[in-house]
């Protein structure tokens, strides 16, 4: 091989060399690198300044989350009645913290399927999941989904107010790592499960538990345990002494939730749908007003919040007739049980809508469903009510003449309750008998929306259906919205709204609440008012009323379908009272009609509410 001159090697063809000495190209790249590192260094060193100063400022107070290993009670409530007596009291007080392990799997696994299913993989703030929720949320235009964690819920709830703002969101993130740093998962889970507002005035599980079901957490079933964990989303919407529909329903999507998680098979998840949960527990209270502290108390936060202090509560509840209205239903009861009328309900109304008495059932402890406020139920010629405020609202007279005869309307022909055909008869006498087809033609001749329109605007919120049966009361409604729209026409139609829930103060005697006089609204023109009036009167003066004869009594009789449901509702003096008799499962009871039991029963209420 060649050598150079030097004597070394000759480098072969197309090899090169590298240089040492650097490129222009070099010269200016290492020093912008060099630049841009430094001022990058800079910026982190202030940003972590910065973010250090915020975690100062925000954090400076922040309560201890050591506190939470202080033995923890819950604010009590009494409740009092309109006269100062102890109606009952509620809250948490003597539910004593269950131990996670204590508790069936299908809860704590409920609770996690439903509110934080990835509580054991993050560190308390579950960035994956607020991701998510703000994609969803920003997709749909609106809140649809939320991002707290567990941890974050405790943070909120235990030692922050409720106020939005970014402040306290900042202090609940802070919080919630805090919490994480002090406690373990379990312990976590733990706390919470025996501190969340569980709805109905209750803290934690064991407490609802016992509320709901009368029992210990520890023997909660799994569609129980669902239950449960659906209050968590919005616990007085869905507490079961609110609205039981909506809590069973709200059941359901949590063992949907727990399948999705892969914490139960489709297997388990058809048993337990077809097992609903029913609240059956035992409560305080004094005889059948527990219904009606449940509903208050089903009502409390929608006027307080979540109470974090001890409550006093006045209330509408009259004892005195409270005891009228359980006599009179006792009274019936062998005949009731007889005619196959397994349950009753009654509810009685002050001229302005404040709740004096009510019964939601035959036995609290053997059920806690109240049929005064949660059952809806077709009224039957109750619902008369409304088709003749329609006719009276555009002219029609009472002494006007109708033709009873055979009709039909879309294939459908509506029958009197004996058979039978008047042919000429007045509209009041034949309110007063009941009879179908007037009702119809009557509702057809003014338009059926505009029999919708009455009574919605007398507080009537149930689905209606604009249906040629309508007329006859084939919507289900509640007893409480039916009384209170017949209590309308005894306050010269003006609407009033049903209230149980006078005042609410603290334990100093702070006032949280305080019901002012409600301005009612003019409904009904009074002049149709007292037209309608006249009417109600002939019911009982001559009509299927007979039986709740009682001098300056009106009213109306109502009975659906096969006799699955009876009802009288009607007022006499300042009180307006609504009946109601059938059974849980809608099976038809022996011949039972509104001028029957409920008549009687509702004679009997007036006669002991005005001695």
């Amino acid at each position: 091989m060649a050598r150079d001159q030097s004597g070394g090697r000759q480098r072969k063809a197309g090899s090169r060399r590298v240089s040492s000495v650097p490129s222009k190209k070099s010269k200016v790249l290492w020093p912008t690198i060099r630049l841009l590192a430094y001022w990058g260094l800079v910026m982190v060193v202030w940003a972590s300044v910065a973010l250090a100063g915020v975690i100062a400022y925000y954090a400076y107070d922040l309560p201890d989350p050591a506190s939470l290993g202080v033995d923890y009670r819950a604010p009590g409530i009494t409740l009092l009645a309109a006269d100062g007596a102890v109606l009952g009291t509620a809250g948490p007080v003597h539910a004593e913290p269950v131990m996670l392990d204590e508790l069936p799997l299908a809860l704590p696994r409920a609770v996690l399927a439903t509110e934080d299913r990835r509580f054991y993989l993050h560190g308390g703030v579950d960035w994956l999941g607020v991701a998510r929720a703000a994609t969803r949320n920003l997709l749909a235009g609106r809140v649809v989904q939320g991002g707290s964690t567990i941890t974050q819920q405790l943070a909120k709830n235990l030692f922050l107010t409720p106020e939005r703002s970014f402040q306290r969101k900042i202090r609940e993130l802070l919080l919630a790592l805090w919490l994480e740093r002090t406690f373990s998962k379990d312990q976590l889970l733990t706390i919470y499960l025996n501190r969340v507002y569980l709805g109905g005035g209750v803290y934690g599980v064991e407490a609802a538990a016992s509320r709901y079901f009368g029992k210990s957490a520890r023997d909660l079933s799994l569609s129980e345990s669902a239950m449960i964990a659906g209050l968590l989303k919005a616990p007085s919407r869905y507490a079961p002494i609110r609205d039981l529909g909506l809590a069973q329903a709200r059941a359901v999507q949590v063992i949907d939730n727990m399948v999705a998680s892969g914490w139960l098979t489709r297997a388990e998840a058809a048993v337990a749908k077809h097992a609903p949960a029913y609240p059956t527990g035992a409560y305080v209270g004094n005889g059948s007003a527990r219904y009606f502290v449940d509903w208050v108390l089903g009502r409390l936060p929608d006027y307080v919040g979540a109470p974090r202090h001890d409550l006093i509560v006045e209330t509408s509840l009259n004892p005195r007739l409270q005891r009228s209205a359980d006599q009179a239903l006792s009274s019936s009861q062998n005949g009731a049980e007889i005619a196959g009328a397994g349950q009753a309900a009654l509810i009685a109304l002050g001229f302005d809508g404040a709740v004096r008495a009510m019964v939601g059932g035959r036995d609290y402890q053997e059920s806690q469903f109240n049929r005064a406020t949660q059952a809806r139920r077709q009224p039957g010629s109750a619902f008369k009510l409304f088709v003749y405020l329609a006719g009276l609202e555009v002219g029609f007279k009472p002494g006007q003449y109708f033709e009873d005869e055979a009709i039909e309307i879309d294939g459908w022909r509506p029958r009197n309750y004996d058979g039978r055909y008047r042919g000429q008869i007045t509209l009041r006498e034949a309110f007063a008998q009941s009879i179908n087809t007037v009702a119809v033609k009557l509702a057809e001749r003014v338009g059926r929306d505009r029999v919708i329109a009455i009574a919605r605007r007398l507080g009537v919120t149930s689905s209606l259906r604009a249906s040629p049966s309508l007329a006859l009361g084939v919507a289900e409604t509640t007893l409480l919205e039916l009384t209170a729209a017949y209590a309308s026409i005894a306050n010269q139609g003006r609407t009033l709204w049903p209230y149980g829930i006078v005042e609410i103060r603290d334990r100093t005697g702070v006032v949280l609440y305080r019901r002012r006089a409600s301005r009612a609204g003019q409904a009904i023109a009074p002049a149709v008012a007292a037209a309608m009036d006249d009417l109600l009167r002939a019911v009982i003066a001559s009509g299927t009323g007979r039986n709740a004869a009682i001098p300056g009594g009106a009213g109306k009789t109502g009975t659906s379908q096969d006799f699955r449901d009876a009802w009288f509702i009607g007022y006499h003096g300042d009180i307006t009272a609504g009946i109601w008799l059938g059974n849980d499962e809608s099976t038809p009871m022996d011949r039972v009609s509104g001028g029957g039991l409920p008549a009687t029963i509702w004679r009997a209420f007036m006669i002991r509410a005005h001695p």
